[in-house]
């Protein structure tokens, strides 16, 4: 049986990071969203750099750039949204809603599962 194909956003942060390790683990094809937004952060940089010399498949793209949204969901069977609220408390829910948009305008009837986690400390 083909392992399903794997999209994770945020694989960079806490708990994606386990993620993306585990579907490697689980020999699946593994996409990981690379945001330009991560700049020039070495460490983001170095842990991408580590889960694609294990066989992870970089994307490149942006929750301001809709068409890269679309273009990286229709690679994938299952996208797992492991984006972190530290960085946008205030907007993290409408960035979940930023990915099901694209998921849903992709037409790509081979994602059957999306999950959304998060782990956030209140103030």
């Amino acid at each position: 049986m083909e392992k399903s194909r794997v999209l994770v956003v945020g694989g960079t942060g806490y708990i994606g990071r386990r993620i993306v390790n585990a579907s490697l683990a689980s020999d699946h094809p593994t996409y990981i969203l690379q945001r330009p937004e991560i700049g020039l952060d070495i460490d983001k940089l170095q842990i991408l750099l580590s889960f694609k010399k294990q066989g992870a498949h970089l994307v490149e793209g942006s929750f301001s750039d809709h068409k890269s949204l679309v273009e990286a969901v229709k690679l994938v069977d299952v996208v797992i949204s492991a984006i972190s609220g530290v960085h946008f408390r205030s907007h993290q829910i409408l960035l979940q809603l930023k990915l099901v948009k694209a998921m849903k305008e992709a037409g790509n009837v081979n994602v059957s599962w999306f999950f959304m986690v998060a782990c956030s400390i209140l103030e």
